[in-house]
């Protein structure tokens, strides 16, 4: 009995394996469609395009983490019930990610002329933040699935109040900067880019935390969207300053990445690190 069970199990996950893949080369062709001006192959094996190389990459994280989504939780039904769900709300959870990465790059990379600085400059920092906002947005559609997977109406809505918070993100970084992180990106300065992808990689993950958080109603939702978001806007100021006073004792983190000949990139990965790392502490502290 128990060896039946087993490799029922087995049969069950097979199955389950082969619908993500699926899901995942389903994405993978919308993204190859959209960007179809883009040969793929020959920016990443005959240019050595690193740029589009971090961004192409960031894609395929973004789109597991929102696949990842429809596995959490427990079977509600018969395994054909299952399948039927995971298509229908893994082609949504592409959809969205497609979707929230052209909002994204007309708003937060507006300044950008995103298919000259990846593809014909070749521009590093670009391609990391365009990794960050891929990723970003992976894990705002998981936390909008996980917790309303029966109701359309809620994820479009959650899914629309995240975009908005995570735009908050380029408004608050510029703020507490003394450069403007546009202008350090265009001067490809991969240390820049990569402290700003920190940041935005940070909040949307407190804002994936707040949409998976139960909640009896739409108060209740917006209650925690608002804490967790609150928390990660003054989340990357205090990570920042602990950055220079704890983790870069002695030095001044400004400096580092802008401030001289070679900017620091290790500066800038301990920067991001800090985001990142607050906003999973954060998650942790409020269960």
């Amino acid at each position: 009995m128990n060896m039946l069970a087993t490799l029922d199990s087995i049969i069950t996950s097979i199955i389950y394996l082969v619908a993500s893949f699926a899901l995942f080369f389903i994405g993978r062709y919308i993204y190859k469609l959209i960007n179809r001006g883009i040969n793929v192959d020959h920016e990443l094996v005959e240019k050595d395009n690193l740029a589009f190389a971090i961004a192409n990459t960031g894609y395929y994280v973004g789109l597991l983490i929102a696949i990842w989504s429809l596995y959490v939780g427990d079977d509600f039904g018969h395994i054909l019930d299952n399948l039927i769900s995971i298509f229908i709300y893994g082609l949504l959870s592409i959809l969205l990610l497609n979707l929230s990465i052209f909002i994204s790059d007309k708003l937060v990379l507006r300044s950008f002329d995103l298919r000259k600085e990846i593809i014909q400059d070749q521009n590093v920092g670009t391609g990391v933040i365009e990794a960050a906002i891929c990723i970003a947005n992976g894990l705002i559609i998981h936390g909008v699935l996980v917790e309303n997977p029966d109701g359309f109406l809620e994820i479009i809505v959650l899914w629309l109040v995240a975009q908005v918070v995570l735009l908050l993100v380029e408004f608050v970084y510029n703020k507490m900067t003394s450069y403007n992180i546009h202008e350090e990106i265009v001067k490809n300065n991969v240390a820049a880019g990569i402290g700003y992808a920190g940041a935005i990689i940070a909040l949307a993950n407190l804002v994936r935390h707040g949409t998976e958080m139960h909640a009896e109603n739409w108060i209740g939702v917006a209650e925690n969207l608002g804490i967790e978001t609150g928390l990660g806007l003054l989340l990357l100021p205090a990570a920042r300053f602990m950055t220079d006073k704890i983790l870069l004792p002695g030095r001044n983190l400004t400096d580092e990445i802008v401030n001289q000949e070679t900017p620091n990139v290790g500066a800038a990965i301990i920067e991001a690190f800090g985001y990142i790392g607050g906003s999973v502490l954060i998650c942790l502290s409020f269960g």
